[in-house]
């Protein structure tokens, strides 16, 4: 369900397109009179079928300007022949001048749209060695890798047609396709296109059960989609252990660092740096685990930012900073449900947060982000500074350590948490840092202040954060110290200007 979600920003179509794609599937595969065993199939490929689209961005944002708007269009179109040329004449090189449209329009006329269909078969290929990764099975990996597939044999793998194309993939194709369509124009439309690309794109007998009594199986396709697609499930299946959970979101984030080559591993080499560095922090295991789940997926909103976003090699512009902002946003609404999915989401969702408030996308710091947040933004940002991309060079891990320790002295990332990162990955211990807090206040002492601001004794405070009262007392002395105060009421005013009151677990 996550993944359809994610599939649904890389395709520019509103959110739960590809639930509501894979019900009306369902319901094909029902009136085709499939058992439940291929209606299983179904159910994974229906809802699976595009997840592949929108890896390598920047080469169709290279090709045809904005990838995901392109892909808008593109589902609306017939993709064989002369009118899928003209579509693709018509998109190549959009965000360019007109020497670069004519440049890349020139392209795909002299190779015949060969370049298009490479993409195609390398993305139809990463979503079915995905498929097999998150442990579906052969028939799964079959229909996810035959997303292009054609009943007539023009699409891709070349030359598949007829009955050769996984039956599921075939349902899918005719059921994805009649959702878009029926969305932007009602059913009469939906049916006027299966009828006419019967025989060509879509299997005849799959066509016909669709166009025969059309208004059953549209009726409600909108309504509860989510909730009541994941109640619809054909066979029942184990619950996945924390460990399956732990593999499929590696696979997951894996996938996600596939939007543009030079993201690769990323995913990875985070999780790896915050489940070492969480040692070092003496997290629980429950919070070393959540960490190294939310540093996995923490980046699968980029596949609602378009490729020529992520590969513009100047400043970004306004209207793109705002675009390349919401990818954090995306995760947590990618994560909605299930409970312990919910809890990866909002912790992955604050990786660009920073101890001053000025990340996003809440905007929010100091005692608001817990000690795994603060561990998530310094391992993102030390892995990424090691990653070449489209606007700078690769860091070398000296030099990220340096830039690093700024952000720190800068009150923009916890101290703690930076050395941690920095420890694991081979630096020396850092030299003596500014403190990161308002008023020259430290990560703890931050902490400390906003509990006191709520009106907590010492003793509790200790409790909640987990160390001695005197600790706490020795903390508010320099408190009242750095802030210019001498008692409770003065320093609750600084936290509130400060905007440091207490502590907020929901955003883990």
């Amino acid at each position: 369900m996550a993944l359809s979600l994610a599939t649904d920003l890389g395709f520019g179509q509103p959110a739960e397109h590809m639930v509501r794609s894979a019900r009306l599937g369902l319901r094909l595969g029902e009136r085709l009179g499939l058992d439940d065993a291929d209606l299983a199939v179904l159910y994974d490929v229906s809802i699976l079928t595009y997840v592949g689209c929108p890896v390598y961005g920047n080469e169709a944002a290279a090709l045809f300007g904005d990838d995901i708007d392109f892909r808008a269009e593109a589902v609306q179109t017939d993709l064989a022949g002369f009118q899928a040329m003209m579509f693709m004449l018509r998109r190549a090189g959009s965000d360019g001048s007109p020497a670069h449209r004519a440049v890349q329009g020139a392209r795909l006329m002299a190779g015949g749209g060969k370049a298009v269909v490479r993409q195609m078969a390398n993305h139809c290929s990463a979503a079915g060695v995905f498929a097999e990764r998150l442990g579906l099975d052969d028939e799964v990996r079959a229909g996810v890798e035959q997303a292009y597939a054609r009943w007539d044999g023009k699409g891709v793998p070349e030359d598949l047609q007829g009955d050769a194309v996984s039956l599921a993939a075939r349902v899918s194709h005719v059921a994805e396709a009649c959702e878009v369509v029926h969305r932007l124009g009602g059913i009469d439309d939906a049916v006027e296109m299966v009828r006419a690309r019967r025989g060509t794109h879509f299997d005849p007998t799959i066509a016909d059960a669709l166009c025969t009594d059309p208004d059953a199986l549209f009726e409600g396709i909108d309504v509860g989609a989510a909730d009541e697609f994941l109640d619809s499930e054909p066979v029942s299946r184990p619950t996945l252990t924390d460990d399956e959970l732990d593999r499929v979101l590696d696979a997951v984030g894996d996938f996600c660092d596939l939007r543009c080559p030079y993201f690769a591993g990323h995913a990875r080499g985070t999780a790896d740096l915050v489940a070492a560095a969480g040692a070092l922090l003496q997290l629980t295991p429950d919070e070393s685990r959540l960490v190294r789940r939310a540093a996995s997926v923490h980046d699968i909103g980029r596949f609602g930012v378009p490729g020529t976003v992520w590969d513009k090699p100047g400043p970004l512009s306004a209207s793109d900073e705002e675009r390349m902002r919401l990818h954090v946003y995306y995760v947590e609404r990618i994560f909605q449900r299930p409970e312990p999915l919910r809890r990866v989401g909002l912790l992955a969702a604050t990786h660009h947060e920073r101890m001053d408030g000025s990340g996003y996308h809440r905007g929010v710091g100091g005692a608001m982000l817990s000690t795994p947040a603060r561990l998530l933004a310094a391992a993102d940002a030390y892995h990424a500074m090691l990653q070449p991309r489209p606007h700078r060079e690769a860091r070398t891990p000296e030099r990220a350590a340096d830039e690093l320790r700024v952000e720190v002295d800068a009150g923009r990332l916890d101290g703690d948490a930076v050395d941690a990162v920095l420890a694991v990955a081979g630096h020396a211990p850092s030299r003596p840092r500014a403190s990161a807090g308002p008023s020259g206040l430290t990560a703890r002492e931050a902490d400390v202040l906003g509990l006191l601001a709520q009106g907590m004794s010492n003793k509790a405070i200790a409790s909640t954060l987990g160390i001695s009262a005197k600790t706490v007392g020795n903390h508010v002395e320099h408190i009242y110290t750095k802030l210019g105060v001498n008692n409770r009421a003065g320093a609750a005013l600084r936290a509130m200007e400060y905007g440091v009151i207490g502590v907020t677990p929901t955003l883990a």
